[in-house]
């Protein structure tokens, strides 16, 4: 048990989540603190990763959490939340971009706006505050335990999904491309880039249609493991990619969808078979 306790522990390491006061960012600082791991919670509402911080605190874990305010919509907000973390550790062995928003809307009426909005976030934020916490992650990676980027991809950038929320999708079909690229920068850096792709889970953005146990079982019957994903399913995940088991993987993207992304419900003469 030992050899396996010390193959998945993130004992010690140093982690910042964004946008991890809610949905699958909380999953994931939650998975962390629970595996020992100091985690810095940032997202534009300060007081609520306060709250959520508090109550990790509260669960008895190995881990600790602390909570402020931080928003990668702007340039400006990048840099005030890279000094923050800064001011806070003088090294970071974790990040996880999950910082993100959504824009639905039918195709005649989806604005032009909706566009520079969200890959403003999603892929601007995203690749500029990885770029400006290369020095943080510099200082914790190693040939044997490199620094760990995980980026917050999704199913709808792998498959051709919209439901109206057009430039959601393909800014997460580049979120999983710049993973690859950067992956593929940051090797010799000893830093890992890997991005999960989840499919549908209980969250903020997703509260419309999984925001009771009623609706999450309808949109569980179209997943072809017929259920949404649960907190326990990003655990897994993040601790994998995490500690030293996921030591030797980048570049890839980790489906977190029940089979979504694999699922044959496209095939041209499946009427006629």
């Amino acid at each position: 048990m030992a050899y396996l306790e010390d193959l998945f522990t993130v004992k010690d390491k140093t982690a910042l989540v964004t946008g991890g006061a809610t949905g699958i960012g909380r999953m994931v600082a939650t998975a962390l603190v629970q595996g020992g791991a100091h985690v810095y919670i940032a997202s534009r509402k300060g007081a609520d990763c306060e709250a959520v911080a508090e109550e990790l605190n509260g669960l008895g874990a190995p881990g600790r959490a602390e909570g402020f305010a931080g928003d990668v919509g702007s340039e400006e907000g990048v840099k005030a939340l890279a000094a923050e973390l800064a001011q806070r550790t003088d090294r970071l062995n974790i990040l996880v971009n999950n910082a993100g928003i959504s824009w639905g809307e039918p195709l005649e009426t989806f604005p032009h706006a909706a566009w520079q909005k969200v890959m403003n976030v999603n892929v601007a934020g995203l690749f500029t505050l990885t770029r400006d916490l290369l020095p943080l992650l510099d200082k914790a990676a190693s040939d044997a335990d490199p620094a760990r980027v995980i980026n917050l991809g999704s199913v709808m950038g792998t498959v051709p999904l919209a439901d109206g929320a057009y430039s959601y999708s393909a800014s997460k079909a580049a979120v999983h491309h710049l993973t690859r690229i950067l992956a593929n920068e940051f090797a010799a850096r000893r830093i890992t880039v890997n991005a999960f792709a989840p499919g549908p889970f209980q969250s903020k953005m997703t509260a419309f249609a999984t925001g009771t146990d009623e609706k999450a079982d309808i949109v569980g019957r179209g997943v072809p493991l017929g259920r949404i994903g649960s907190p326990d399913d990003i655990a897994g995940a993040t601790l994998y990619l995490c500690s030293k088991a996921g030591a030797y993987i980048s570049g890839a993207i980790l489906p977190l969808d029940g089979g979504m992304s694999a699922h044959d419900s496209n095939r041209l003469f499946k009427d006629f078979q």
